[in-house]
């Protein structure tokens, strides 16, 4: 019976520790949820103005890539005009040396 008591005690005395703690750490109020929402709000603003941001600079870099590949075969093709404009004054000079 002495066994019974002194279990009931010490479990009293833990729901008692157990509320003080709880009292003394308080809960959440209503002014921290909002100042959390507010905060989480934000947040996802931020994140979409990001993700907006990223897909204007990926249209941006695939412009730039298409001039740069327009750019690029702009060049091949007036390097190849070169080299036949080149062998052309070459076989010129060389009929003009041989007569």
């Amino acid at each position: 019976m002495i066994g019974t008591i002194t279990n009931r005690t010490r479990v009293l005395t833990m729901i008692a520790v157990a509320g003080i703690y709880a009292g003394v750490t308080g809960c959440a109020s209503t002014g921290d949820l909002d100042t959390l929402r507010s905060q989480v709000n934000a947040a996802a603003a931020d994140a979409q103005s990001a993700k907006t941001e990223a897909a204007a600079a990926s249209r941006q870099a695939m412009e730039a890539k298409a001039l740069a590949q327009d750019a690029m075969t702009t060049a091949n093709e007036a390097k190849a005009t070169s080299e036949e404009t080149e062998t052309k004054i070459d076989r010129m000079f060389k009929k003009a040396m041989y007569k």
